[in-house]
């Protein structure tokens, strides 16, 4: 089973095929954290093997990896640079926040069912992305499961150099591919689920994981 960790102001939502969606403090009735490392912990209570983060769950997936040490086989992130980069533009208010999502990945807020659930998305996004300031993979132990970093062609938040990076930040063996799309639509197309169920995904890797 692959921990899907979704993006900033995320409920869920769009998910990768066979994924099980790590449910984030502040959501489904649950008290708000006030910390990234507080948020680290949480997450970790809920990981499988396989952790998948996409965009802001990119880095709290590494930091669970991290923190797990050989408990997780393979980390996919998605739609993340290595480097951590939030403008301030975009933890403002929860107005400023909406613009950047709709400049960045305008499904996030296109999908919302009302403007009442778009308010909320953009209100949790800008606390997810406070969170966010404070963390920097670079203080983080490097895990030892092999990474995979992947990003979509027309994603303007990643470059092929900012995922790249990633490669620094294990000790384990390092691929990056790259998808037709944005920011966040190829979760859910065809060519994802190929490729993580692949002789070269995630999913072949963690299986080869000696007992």
């Amino acid at each position: 089973m692959i921990a899907f960790f979704p993006g900033a102001g995320s409920f869920g939502g769009a998910s990768p095929p066979r994924a099980r969606t790590v449910k984030y403090p502040g959501r489904y009735g649950t008290d708000p954290t006030s910390s990234f490392d507080d948020l680290v912990r949480s997450c970790a209570k809920q990981a499988d093997t396989v952790l998948f983060g996409h965009s802001f769950g990119a880095y709290v997936a590494f930091a669970v990896a991290s923190a797990l040490g050989d408990e997780v086989t393979a980390l996919v992130v998605s739609g993340a640079n290595a480097r951590v980069h939030v403008p301030e533009q975009a933890t403002t208010t929860p107005s400023d926040t909406a613009t950047y999502l709709d400049a960045v990945d305008p499904r996030a807020l296109a999908d919302a069912p009302s403007d009442e659930w778009r308010e909320i998305i953009a209100e949790t996004a800008m606390e997810d992305l406070r969170l966010l300031t404070g963390f920097d993979p670079a203080a983080v132990e490097p895990v030892r499961c092999p990474i995979f970093a992947v990003r979509g062609d027309q994603d303007p938040l990643t470059s092929d150099e900012g995922i790249r990076a990633w490669g620094s930040r294990t000790s384990g063996p390092f691929t990056e591919h790259v998808f037709p799309g944005g920011h966040s639509d190829f979760l859910t197309g065809d060519e994802l689920a190929s490729w993580l169920a692949s002789p070269f995904g995630p999913e072949a890797a963690a299986r080869e994981v000696p007992e």
